[in-house]
Order: C-alpha cells, then structure tokens, then sequence
C-alpha cells in the first residue's frame, strides 16, 4: 500500500514528517491555520500560515487521490481484475496520472472502433500481427453476418484493436508525454468568422510558441479567445517525432508486418493518443496557468487589505459624478455615518459656491480631519474643486481606489446597514471608510470586484475563492480585531468564528450592549470553549480592565504572564508597554509542556507594544496636479502614479487620468525581470515615464526603468 499520508506530504514540500502529523492532528481537532500558526509553535516547529495551507492541500489532494483509487479498486474488483501485478500497481500508484493510465484499459469503454472489432471475433486476428505470427489466415474471419465482407474489413478491424491498445500501452504514454512537453508548440489562430480590426484576440490570430516557454497569461489568453469562438488552438509536437517514438518502442523496422503495423501507429496517434495527450498537456498547462494567476490574485488581494490605515480619523467620503453631482458622508473616526448630501461642483459658479459652503460647513460641524475622493468619474475635477474652497488647509484630501464600492452598495451588507440611503450615498460612505481602515471595508466586497488580479473569471473558481479565502483571513488575524466595533463580515473572517457565530456577537452586543472583557465572548450564543480558543487571541477588547485583552496574548497565557509579572514584583499593566522588562528574568523557568521559547517571545514582543497594527504609516499621494485627461499627456513626460494592479505581464498604474497606465515586464527595471512582484508592490507610489498613448485602443504605455534616479 502507499507510504502514510505525512511522509507522502514531505517528499513532495520538504517539510519534516513530524511537522506534518501534528499540524494534520491540530487540523482534525478543529483548530485554523492562523491559530495553529500564531500559538502552537512549538508542536509545528514554527510553520508560518504559507506552509500550513500547503500541507492541508496537499493533504486534501491525497484524499481525492483515495477515493479516486477506491472507485477503481470497486470497479476492477466487480469485473475480477483487481488481482495480481494489476493489484500491487494499483495499490501503489501514488499519482491521479498513474492510476488513471493503470485504469485505461480497463475502463468501460463505449462503442468505440476496437470494441466493434472485437465483437466481429477479430481480436485474435490482431494479436497475430502484433505478436508476429507466420501466417495470417485473414480469410479464415469473414463473416457476412457481422458485415466482414473481404479481408481489408478484417484487416481494417485488427488494426483498429491494435491501435487502441496502443494508446493504451503506458510506456507509449509516457514516452510521448515527455515528447510534447519538451518539442510541443502551443499554436493559434483565427477562425474565419473572426473580425481583424475590432478582435482584442488578434495578436493570437497567428501565434506560436513552444510549450516550454509560453507564460500563463499568453495561454489564460489562447484560452479565452478558443471559448469565445475567435481562436483555433493546437498543442502537439511534429507528428513524425511522435509516430517515430511509438515506432522505435514497437520495434517496427525489424517487424514481420511493418506496413499494417505503420498503418495501425499512424490511425493510433492521429486518432486517439494526440488528441488524448493534447487535451491531457492543455489541461496540466492550464493548471499551472490558473496557479500563478490564483497566486498572483493572492498577492494582490494581501497587499490592497494590508494598505496603510488613515486610522480613526473622522472623514469625509466623496463619490463623484458629472451630470448626478457628487455623493458625499461625513464619518466620524469609528466610521458611523453622521451626515449626508449632495452637491454639484462641476455646475456652474452659483452649484460650486453653495458646494464649497456645505464642505466646509461639514467639516467644521463634525471635525472632519480628512477627505477621502473615489477615483472615478470627475475625480481629478472634484479633488481641483475641493483642494482650492476648503477652508481648514490641514485637511488630508486624497484619492481613493473605489473599485467594487458599487458593489458594496448594491449589497445585502450595504441594504443592512444603510436601509433607506441612495446607493451612491453608501458608496460614499464606503470611500470614506476605505480612507479610514481598507481592511475593514473591502472584506465586505467579492475580492474578484476589486480590480484587481488578471483572468480571475477563467481560472478555477473554487480554488480562487479558497486562496482569497486564506488571505483575507491571514489579513484580518494577523492584524487583529477590536470586538466592539466590528462588523459581521470582519469577524466572519476571524479563527474560528465564521458568519453564523459572528452575526450571533453582533446581535449580543446590540442586545447586551459593549464586551467588557474576552471571557464575556462565552455568553455568546453558540460560542463554545473550542471556538473561543481558536478565536480569542485575535479579537482586542479596548474597554476591558485587563491590558492583556486589548492584546495578541492568547488568554490560555494569561497565567504564565501574571507570574512573570509577579516574580518582577509589579502588576500586569506595569509589564505592558514597557520595554525590555522580560530581560531582566530567565524565559527559560516558565517554558512547559504547552509553552515553549517561541511563544514567551511572542507573548514578550506582543507586551513591549500591544495590539500593534502590522500595517505600514499612512502616506498622503497627490496626482500630477496639471495631469487630468488623457489629452493632457505627452510621450517622455514624467508623472505621479500609484501601482493598482500586478500581473504576469507588468504592472497598471492609476495616473489620476481615468485611463489606468501599463508599465511592461520589460519597462519595470534594467534587467530581466521573470515576476514583475520582484519590483512593485499594490499601492506602491510611483514615478513613470509615458511611453506611448494610443487613443484608438485607449491605452497609454508607461516606463519605471527609463525615469532618471
């Protein structure tokens, strides 16, 4: 039988076998990746978040494998196969390919040319050319009844049995595998009905590359145009290597019937081996492409959450608009809606003055500290409009990407919560809050509404949404939630909880009013010791009287704190905040079964500045001021832009024109550049050079690499 599930695991990530039993144990017990990562340490030697998502898919393709072997087993048993050198193979295959070409031939096969043959009594007839025997007796399988009416009919037959078991033979399989991913060309081309001058396919309408070398995005691309009907597509090497390769194995040059024989290879490979292996090589590429665009996705989607926090900061939230005017909400600094209006800054003098008094009134009536601008339609315009009338001139006025704020809007979430306000309204309070805590805002959004990634409608939607799925929850637990002010969807993301138990929080502080302390979350309906141990440590309790509660100190440590505390002669809240005070005692006294070093310096780190926010300082961005439209661009000019999306291919840039920039791969830096992640970051602030601006195609050229440092 195959080897145990944990050293299957290691050979294939290179973690330790031990590593993996406990964290596949900790997982069956119930416990979370961001959990297991943060505070059991010691039973994982370690493991960040990365390694643990790792193991457990792996771990789930193992299991798919099991069940996949043991359809197999069911079926070769029902029809008494299961036996023998079959059985041993079977039973330790350790791939879904191995088992499938072990399976191959003996698959229930529909009406197929071979099983025709054989149903005509020509299967001995084949084995006699295959095995080389002297005579033939063609004539001897005539059989009007079964319409073999001359000796072609049974020869045609034979051939077609040997050709078949040729594309089952697993040494021709894997020999030509081999042969089409080392000399196959991934080729496109237009179909006929295609239109040249509007296609956004047609630099794949003739189109070549070999397999070896095609990047994701290019395939993801062939791809999309094949299920649109716009492309041709084929995946083969030269057809001549590959009937050669069959050929050699079947020691055909030295074989008694070398013409029937070429005949059967050549029907083999044309027929049923290359469009077999097409598909087979088109599917693995996919695969691989799908991955490095979920993986990408991942990257994105961490970066645009972790984004730096204006903070707590009462708010002003603008979405803008030409003909409609412009949406705007006042915030206060936790990001409750206070007031609401709209006003028409683009309207003539007598709409901007009335505009300007309203702003201004706003904020000197709600202390609005910062206003935030979506970066949509008349943007540029309003930011102009709001910068020169308002008054308090240390107001932060930025911009804010408002991709998926409409959205929200049109939400259940957003119907919730603002009932009986305008859409436009709630995508103004959104912005705002964009401004204030991105985290917090945009789990409440489908991350595929963000704008960002590239082909996440063609990948594999059930693992793009389990990867999103990892990284919001990596976000929200690595930075911590205070449990007072959270949303439903912000503790749904929290170990542990999920959306019932975190609707179930929200009703009981509506109901019961603010949490005084962590121990209280056992009051919550449905809210047992296990979830509480998984979800404690990450939820901060600002109101509580005990310091460790506003904390990333798991409360299961409380105990081992309050000693070092006391052996220090001073109470908890005199250990916390004040740095360095855990040197002056030996970690190693209060080190335990469950407590080892790697969590006393966590637990050290945490007190020196509780409740620290992970995320970077907020730094105020301001566009190219004389930049507004396209038209106001020039070739080698130099502007202000901020990275909003990363892909295989390089890197868009917002450059305030409502036109998103590209930077090229090959623009990003003067070198070779395989990831462009290796040079830019989402919300990276930038300086670009305009390449090239093509109005026709609405696209603008940009370049990192030639701005002078």
């Amino acid at each position: 039988m195959t080897m145990p599930e944990s050293r299957q695991i290691a050979q294939v990530t290179g973690i330790a076998a031990h590593q993996i039993e406990n964290v596949l144990a900790l997982m069956a017990d119930g416990a979370t990746i961001p959990f297991i990562a943060r505070y059991r340490k010691e039973k994982t030697g370690s493991l960040d978040e990365v390694q643990l998502a790792t193991i457990r898919d792996h771990s789930e393709l193992l299991q798919q494998l099991e069940k996949r072997r043991a359809a197999i087993i069911e079926s070769l048993t029902g029809q008494e196969l299961y036996q023998g050198e079959l059985k041993q193979k079977i039973d330790k295959s350790s791939t879904l390919q191995e088992l499938e070409d072990l399976y191959l031939p003996h698959r229930p096969k529909r009406k197929t040319r071979a099983v025709m043959a054989r149903e005509k009594g020509l299967d001995p007839l084949a084995r006699a050319i295959l095995f080389q025997q002297k005579e033939l007796h063609v004539r001897g399988y005539l059989n009007k009844e079964k319409e073999v009416h001359t000796e072609d009919d049974a020869l045609a037959g034979a051939l077609d049995i040997i050709a078949e078991q040729i594309s089952e033979d697993i040494k021709v399989r894997n020999a030509l595998r081999l042969l089409f991913k080392d000399k196959g060309l991934i080729q496109s081309e237009k179909k006929k009905s295609e239109d040249d001058a509007n296609s956004k396919f047609r630099d794949y309408f003739s189109f070549s590359q070999p397999v070896k070398r095609i990047a994701g995005h290019q395939l993801l691309a062939i791809l999309r145009g094949e299920s649109q009907k716009a492309l041709k597509i084929s995946a083969r090497p030269d057809e001549q290597a590959c009937t050669g390769q069959i050929a050699a194995i079947y020691n055909l040059r030295h074989h008694r019937y070398h013409d029937l024989m070429e005949q059967a290879i050549t029907d083999c490979y044309k027929r049923l081996i290359a469009p077999s292996l097409e598909t087979e090589l088109i599917n693995e590429l996919r695969e691989k492409a799908e991955e490095e665009a979920i993986e990408i996705f991942g990257k994105n989607l961490q970066q645009l959450l972790l984004a730096p926090p204006l903070g707590q900061v009462a708010t002003l939230g603008v979405d803008p608009g030409f003909r409609t005017g412009a949406k705007i909400a006042c915030l206060d600094s936790q990001g409750q809606l206070l007031a609401h209006a709209t006003i028409y800054p683009t309207h003539g003098e007598n709409k901007q003055a009335q505009a300007a008094q309203i702003i201004n009134d706003f904020i000197k009536n709600f202390g609005l500290q910062a206003v935030a601008i979506g970066n949509g339609t008349a943007s540029r315009e309003t930011e102009e409009f709001i910068k020169d009338t308002i008054e308090d001139k240390n107001a932060i006025v930025t911009m804010v990407n408002e991709d998926g704020a409409s959205i929200y809007s049109a939400s259940e979430t957003a119907r919730k919560e603002f009932p009986d306000l305008d859409l436009t309204i709630r995508g103004a309070v959104s912005i705002g809050r964009r401004l204030q805590d991105p985290l917090a805002e945009l789990v409440k959004i489908d991350p595929k509404s963000l704008g960002i990634g590239q082909y996440q409608h063609d990948v594999n939607q059930a693992r793009l949404k389990k990867k999103l799925d990892d990284v919001v929850s990596y976000c929200v637990n690595r930075v911590g939630v205070e449990l007072n002010s959270a949303s439903v969807e912000l503790l749904s993301f929290v170990s542990g909880i999920g959306p019932v138990i975190a609707n179930n929080i929200v009703k009981h502080r509506n109901d019961s009013g603010p949490f005084q302390s962590r121990q209280a979350l056992l009051k919550v309906s449905r809210l047992g010791g296990k979830c509480f141990q998984q979800c404690a440590g990450f939820l901060r309790v600002s109101a509580s009287s005990n310091p460790l509660d506003n904390s990333a100190v798991h409360p299961e440590q409380y105990a081992v704190v309050e000693q070092i505390a006391s052996d220090l002669g001073i109470k908890v809240h005199e250990l916390v905040g004040k740095a360095g005070q855990y040197r002056k005692i030996d970690m190693n006294r209060y080190t335990s079964e469950n407590t080892g070093l790697e969590t006393l310096k966590d637990i050290m780190l945490e007190l020196d500045k509780p409740g620290r926010d992970p995320r970077e300082e907020f730094e105020l961005f301001s566009f190219s001021k004389h930049i507004q439209s396209i038209s106001d661009l020039h070739e080698g000019m130099i502007i202000n832009g901020v990275i909003t999306n990363v892909t295989q291919f390089g890197a868009f840039v917002d450059i305030g024109v409502h036109q998103h920039g590209l930077i090229h791969v090959s623009e990003l830096a003067n070198r070779f550049v395989k990831d462009p992640a290796e040079i830019v970051s989402l919300n990276q602030k930038v300086k670009v050079m305009v390449l090239s601006i093509d109005l026709q195609r609405n696209r603008i050229g940009l370049s990192l690499k030639q701005v002078p440092q």
